[in-house]
């Protein structure tokens, strides 16, 4: 196995687990520092991190950075990935619309996101939206009733389910779109106090 994220992501790059390389540009690989106490786990990447070759650098990472902000955390101290790194699509016209991955593309992705947390072996692991979620427990978890919640991982690593970024700019109207933030951001701010040490004096009294 690769001894450092650097060699994990070389050998990423000529991903052939599953077909989805086909028709995205890049593997967009997990980033952070290697000894981060948080990881976060988003879906795959969108139509931008396909392009950038970045995680949560489209309009779900601006969410994203605004909600780390107001929890109390910075991006710089966090390992952020996804749960498939390779960006599933279908075309609308000249326009490529983001699909969900099926089981299979995640579990075979998964073989990747173990190597990752093995060598990152984060304090939390927080779940962005049910597909991360499935992925790190092996089946359904029901954001409804058990986002925000510590919970054990099936590895038993500690972490917590939450919404996606990108549910924030889906959220029907204003209020639902304050609601679903506000989750995202409390889920946030639990894992930062579950992850304890790590982070500066000022952060965690904020």
């Amino acid at each position: 196995m690769d001894r450092d994220l650097a060699g994990l992501a070389a050998s990423a790059a000529d991903c052939r687990r599953c077909d989805l390389y086909r028709d995205a540009t890049q593997v967009v690989f997990g980033e952070g520092p290697v000894d981060a106490r948080l990881v976060l786990v988003g879906e795959q990447p969108g139509d931008q991190e396909d392009k950038a070759g970045r995680p949560f650098v489209g309009p779900a990472g601006r969410i994203l950075d605004d909600a780390l902000a107001a929890a109390g955390l910075q991006r710089d101290d966090l390992f952020v990935t996804n749960a498939v790194k390779h960006f599933k699509h279908e075309m609308r016209g000249k326009r490529r619309m983001h699909q969900r991955p099926n089981q299979g593309e995640v579990e075979a992705c998964r073989w990747w996101l173990d190597r990752e947390l093995a060598l990152v072996q984060p304090a939390v692991i927080v779940a962005l939206g049910a597909t991360a979620a499935r992925s790190l427990m092996g089946l359904t978890v029901a954001l409804v009733r058990e986002g925000g919640k510590p919970l054990a991982w099936a590895d038993g690593r500690p972490g917590i389910a939450t919404y996606h970024p990108s549910a924030v700019l889906r959220a029907r109207d204003d209020a639902a779109r304050a609601r679903t933030y506000d989750a995202l951001v409390a889920a946030l701010r639990q894992a930062r106090d579950m992850a304890g040490a790590g982070y500066s004096k000022d952060i965690m009294l904020q």
